[in-house]
This record gives C-alpha cells, sequence and structure tokens, in this order.
C-alpha cells in the first residue's frame, strides 16, 4: 500500500504476504494499517480487481442477475477520482506505479527461486520498497495537495 501525506508525498504504508484479494483479505490488511496509525483516508485505488469480476460472472451464472447487478452499479466509485482536482487524475485514476514496483519485486523473487519461508521472501520484497522509497520515487512531490484546498476543484 502506497500513501500520499498532506504535503503530496508517497510513502510506502506497508506490504503483506500471502493475502487474498478478497474482501475479507482487504479488511484484514486495512486494519492492521489503521492500527499503526492510518487515519484521514480520501481516495483509495485499487487495480481492476478480478476477484469483483469473478463475483459478478458466478452471481450470472447462478442467475442472481439482481446482486450481479449491484455489483455492477458500483462504477460511481470507480469514477470517484473525477471528484479531485483535474491535474490529480492522471495520478490517481490507476494503480499502474504500484504495479510497476510489484513486477520488479516479482522480477527479483524468481531470481531466488525458491524461499525457504515467507519470511524471507517479505524481507526481500521490503528491501526491495526501502530502496524505492529512499530514491527520487519517494522524494519527488508526487500531487499538489494545495488544490485540495480550494472547493472549486469539483466542477468538471
Amino acid at each position: 500500500a502506497i500513501g500520499v501525506d498532506n504535503e503530496g508525498y508517497r510513502h510506502i504504508l506497508g506490504v503483506t504476504e500471502g493475502a487474498r484479494e478478497d474482501k475479507e483479505g482487504w479488511s484484514g490488511f486495512l486494519r492492521h494499517l489503521k492500527a499503526r496509525g492510518l487515519k484521514g483516508v480520501q481516495l483509495f485505488i485499487s487495480d481492476k480487481c478480478l476477484g469483483l469480476k469473478e463475483v459478478v460472472r458466478k452471481l450470472e451464472v447462478m442467475k442472481l442477475r439482481k446482486a450481479a447487478e449491484l455489483v455492477r452499479d458500483g462504477i460511481d466509485e470507480t469514477l470517484s477520482y473525477k471528484s479531485f482536482p483535474m491535474t490529480h487524475w492522471l495520478r490517481i485514476r490507476t494503480n499502474n506505479p504500484m504495479e510497476r514496483i510489484l513486477r520488479e519485486i516479482r522480477r527479483r523473487t524468481r531470481v531466488v527461486g525458491c524461499f525457504p519461508d515467507g519470511e524471507s521472501a517479505l524481507m526481500l520484497s521490503a528491501a526491495r520498497l526501502r530502496h524505492v522509497a529512499g530514491s527520487k520515487w519517494g522524494y519527488a512531490r508526487y500531487l499538489n495537495m494545495e488544490l485540495l484546498k480550494s472547493k472549486d476543484y469539483c466542477e468538471v
């Protein structure tokens, strides 16, 4: 998980090993971050959530069209980035920066092959994340947070 602070700089908030990308997996991870002090979250960006698409397909196969419709109707959440300043859209409409980091971690873990335990894999991942956070990526201002102080930005 990556967060942006009040000054507009990115920070790595946490990493987990072996968690599933279902509701309970995300809930547990977010509870963990909250217990570590995370607060004031205004926007949560994730990937295209293949698990959610599978839920819709399974509901349709089970002839539960109403339930599938409810899930599909979550499009407002998908487009919630549009309620932020337009200059932020390019950065917050996608999860690509995190995906690039994860690709790099996968590449490095493949070189090792087999880890003795999950803790070792987590240590390698955390080391790579510390390196990324200590590079230009972590020191460059990601968003101009001053724009959020103005209520005029909601006009699209």
